[in-house]
């Protein structure tokens, strides 16, 4: 009964390792999109959490320089720091899809105009496999 478990473990364990070698289908153009929309937005939401850290920050500051004050503590002036930028609301604009005709991907190949270049025989270029 052991050697059966044993076998049937490695079994399961080159069939489970088989499958994580196969091959993904390519991502659609409409995933891809959706990527760079959530791309997109991730980087707004992470401008829109420095704006909010920023303010915060200059609040306590203010706070602290207030209340330090009041109890008559000697403090340094404030460092001179770049003002809090709100990003403004999230707009997404999505890059222009090229059309068909214009990627060149259907267009038939060039006609040829003149012979290859090369005076070597094709039998010397590519030789027949034996």
């Amino acid at each position: 009964m052991n050697q059966f478990s044993q076998i049937l473990s490695a079994g399961l364990l080159m069939g489970l390792t088989a499958s994580a070698f196969a091959k993904l289908p390519p991502v659609s153009d409409e995933a891809k999109a959706k990527a760079a929309e959530a791309a997109a937005k991730t980087a707004w939401t992470a401008k829109q959490d420095g704006y909010q850290l920023c303010k915060s920050q200059d609040k306590v500051a203010a706070a602290y320089y207030k209340m330090s004050q009041s109890a008559g503590r000697q403090t340094k002036p404030p460092t001179a720091t770049a003002p809090c930028a709100e990003p403004g609301p999230f707009a997404y604009v999505p890059p222009d899809a090229k059309p068909i005709e214009a990627s060149g991907a259907h267009s038939p190949a060039a006609t040829a105009v003149s012979p290859p270049s090369t005076k070597t025989p094709d039998a010397v270029a590519n030789p027949a496999k034996k």
